[in-house]
């Protein structure tokens, strides 16, 4: 394992973590292994909860309960839960519940009556004046480049700032388009107290992606990315049509790209698209990857890649600071 200093920032003090690093709770990746190796190697593993599978979460949540002793998570897709199903996450004593995409406002006091920190992630101003009034323990500044659903408009390198300055001093972990130390030290350059990463922790041994879709992000290109609502629509998913998702090319999207309306009306096609998959003609899932998914060139253990991130984060803060000093 790459040896490395810590970064204290107000999150890792707060969530009383070595390195300012979280795992993004990628609905159907980021089971308890994954979630349990991010925590033991100094970050703040999050399970990825997604819409609240019962079956999931009885399987996934004593995993990371059982497999670190330092502190982990466990984030929902706000419009796809209920209070329920966050209250049965909180009997397993997470440190911290992480709620996006949606109204948030249901859920905040549960979370708080168990004494979790309440992470909210957001995708533009509207959404983080609501976390900072809700009193978020930590908000997370999700911009258009990242790895599956994300905001309409924002890139990560303009809203991190603007919502640090927002939302100061509640600490702010950016997310979006980061996959090496180098983003990490980006966000922090610009206010932020931590990073978020997705899909760079896809591509990692404790992933629950197929690996068909590691291979595919190791071998991927962000320039072949796409943001859309056509496989949501496709799959009979019923995302909120302000949340797109950034995926890998995909068949169906060559088809369908700018006539999601003609899609949505034509049940056969939708049809054709399940009796595709079920040939194994289409892949099962579509392949959710950042915008910087070029720099994503191995598998690794994600204990490993958390020392890794901070590393090269150390030394490109240092690189920096040597070039700004220089005549």
């Amino acid at each position: 394992m790459m040896r490395c200093m810590a970064l204290s920032t107000a999150f890792t003090r707060l969530l009383q973590v070595e390195h300012p690093v979280a795992l993004a709770p990628m609905g159907g990746s980021a089971g308890g292994a994954l979630a349990a190796a991010v925590s033991n190697g100094g970050g703040l593993g999050l399970l990825g909860a997604g819409n609240g599978d019962p079956d999931w979460l009885a399987r996934e949540l004593p995993v990371v309960a059982a497999a670190t002793g330092k502190p982990w998570g466990v984030g929902f897709q706000s419009w796809a839960v209920d209070v329920g199903t966050v209250e049965r996450a909180l009997e397993h004593h997470p440190a911290a519940v992480m709620l996006s995409f949606g109204d948030p406002r249901p859920f905040t006091e549960p979370v708080r009556r168990a004494g979790a920190a309440l992470i909210i992630q957001v995708t533009d101003l509207e959404e983080a004046r609501q976390a900072v009034d809700l009193g978020a323990d930590v908000i997370v500044a999700q911009g258009a480049e990242a790895g599956g659903h994300s905001g309409l408009g924002w890139s990560t390198l303009p809203f991190v700032p603007v919502v640090a300055d927002l939302a100061a001093p509640v600490p702010v972990l950016g997310a979006g388009g980061i996959a090496d130390g180098r983003g990490l030290a980006a966000v922090l350059a610009l206010g932020a107290a931590g990073a978020l990463v997705g899909t760079r922790f896809q591509a990692t041994a404790e992933a629950l992606a197929d690996p068909a879709t590691k291979k595919a992000i190791v071998e991927g290109s962000g320039q072949d990315t796409e943001r859309s609502r056509v496989l949501d629509i496709a799959r009979g998913s019923a995302w909120p049509a302000r949340y797109p998702g950034r995926t890998l090319g995909h068949p169906f999207l060559d088809q369908w790209r700018g006539r999601e309306a003609e899609l949505a009306a034509d049940s056969r096609a939708r049809q054709a698209y399940q009796d595709g998959v079920a040939r194994g003609e289409l892949p099962p899932q579509p392949v959710w990857a950042s915008q910087a998914v070029d720099l994503i060139r191995d598998l690794q253990s994600a204990a490993d890649l958390v020392a890794v991130l901070v590393a090269q984060a150390e030394d490109a803060l240092a690189r920096a600071a040597t070039r700004a000093s220089s005549p």
